[in-house]
């Protein structure tokens, strides 16, 4: 075999490449690009061909790690070593998508030195958006999140989202759906946190005519309308003990009976949970079964709290406050200084805790601008609102927990109520359903109720 060096044409050897690939200078200059890389982002050859990587990808004036990114453009110069990074490209529309790049040291014939930078696409900003919110960010953290998920919706394996509440779990999960190959059917959630253990039943599986009194039709169950789409079992971990089995019995083998019925019934749906507790503590514990939670964790992707990625919030902010302008008007606008007082919060409530916020910001901003003033943070509950809002019934005693005062109150209703469910759910402004999971929280489901 000849030891001499194979020369090839560059253009036909980058064409053979599936993704997106470009070959670039020690300049930053973009010297050639493959067929896949023009398809993908409609561009033509004399669009990209001497103009820089950075202001290509990233309508940037300066290489991305001037402006704080990871760059492979300088690690594979530095290093002559492969490098990959997760970053965000623009394309001719100017909209952002997520990607993953491997950039490779590629040698010419002279000894050279050019990056090969092959593009592997994770999400496009149009997957990203729901009807309440978006999924948004640049950060290490964030768009490592979205790969995982990205990933996890090429595969039909269940997945098991946690994080902690507030992080946008069940953003997550409709975020895989669309990614996946089920997206066009039904996307089903079920709130295991707000479904009582009485009707959990027929919610999941529905119902067939006189099942129980007052049933006077039939109904189908979630399990039903899932049918070839996905069903999304969010808070998975407040899912009482005794209907633990027969779920588990239902996603292994797709089969169930409506309740009250005899015919055995199958759907297909892709299984997504969701939980803000730690299962695997709650195995340990007996509970939670073991063999529901390794039937669910098939793959496990975390979303991460909103203080691990405090360079998102101005982003974030952003696409909050959009949804939150009058219609066919401007959208809200934040000054330096209030994103500043923004990103100095812990948010134990995450998202969810900066769109309240960023409410209540709204309610009082007179012109559109959102400035320091208009900002309340909330004090953490465990330090601040239950020591300062109530007065103490015991000066002696230790001062009692928003959970103790709230069981207090509900179990003080059920007695001068007779243990009336609907009197004392309609006093406290909540649904029967949420009182009875109070209930069962606190201990309480026996007062009021005759032996």
């Amino acid at each position: 075999m000849s030891k001499d060096k194979i020369s090839v044409e560059v253009q036909s050897l980058i064409d053979a490449q599936d993704h997106p690939f470009v070959l670039i200078d020690e300049n930053y200059n973009i010297v050639a690009a493959n067929i896949a890389y023009k398809q993908a982002y409609s561009v033509e050859t004399q669009d990209i061909l001497g103009h820089k990587c950075h202001q290509v990808s990233h309508r940037s004036d300066v290489p991305c790690h001037m402006n704080g990114e990871d760059c492979p453009h300088k690690a594979v110069f530095e290093t002559r070593a492969p490098h990959q990074v997760l970053h965000i490209h623009y394309d001719t529309n100017a909209q952002p998508e997520h990607v993953r790049i491997k950039g490779s040291p590629i040698y010419g014939l002279d000894g050279s030195l050019f990056l090969g930078e092959a593009v592997f696409p994770l999400a496009h900003s149009e997957d990203l958006d729901c009807e309440q919110q978006r999924l948004s960010g640049q950060s290490r953290a964030f768009l490592e999140c979205i790969e995982h998920l990205t990933r996890a919706a090429a595969t039909s394996a269940p997945v098991l989202i946690f994080g902690e509440s507030g992080v946008g779990k069940d953003l997550a999960a409709e975020y895989i759906h669309r990614r996946s190959d089920r997206n066009g059917h039904s996307f089903t959630m079920v709130d295991c946190s707000a479904i009582s253990e009485s009707v959990f039943e027929s919610e999941l599986f529905g119902h067939e005519r006189g099942a129980f009194t007052g049933c006077i039709g039939r109904r189908y169950g979630m399990f039903e309308q899932a049918d070839g789409g996905t069903l999304f079992f969010n808070e998975i971990g407040d899912l009482p003990q005794s209907l633990q089995g027969r779920l588990l019995r239902a996603m292994e083998t797709g089969q169930f009976r409506r309740v009250g019925g005899r015919e055995l019934l199958s759907a297909n749906a892709r299984i997504i949970c969701a939980t803000s507790k730690n299962l695997r503590h709650r195995v340990a514990n007996n509970e939670f079964r073991a063999d529901l939670y390794y039937r669910i964790a098939g793959i496990l992707c975390e979303i991460p709290p909103l203080r691990n990625r405090r360079e998102d919030i101005p982003e974030l902010a952003e696409a909050l406050l959009q949804r939150m302008g009058p219609e066919n008007t401007a959208a809200y606008h934040l000054t330096n200084e209030a994103i500043q007082v923004l990103k100095t919060h812990e948010y134990p409530g995450n998202v969810r805790e900066l769109r309240n916020i960023l409410l209540r910001a709204t309610a009082l901003s007179t012109n559109g601008i959102i400035t320091p003033a208009e900002i309340y943070l909330d004090v953490p509950i465990e330090s601040g609102y239950a020591e300062t809002t109530h007065p103490i019934a015991n000066p002696d005693g230790p001062e009692p927990s928003i959970k103790g005062l709230e069981s207090q109150y509900i179990a003080e209703l059920l007695a001068e109520h007779q243990g009336k469910r609907a009197k004392v759910a309609q006093i406290l402004g909540i649904s029967e359903r949420t009182l009875y999971r109070k209930l069962k929280q606190y201990g309480l489901q026996s007062i009021g109720r005759s032996a």
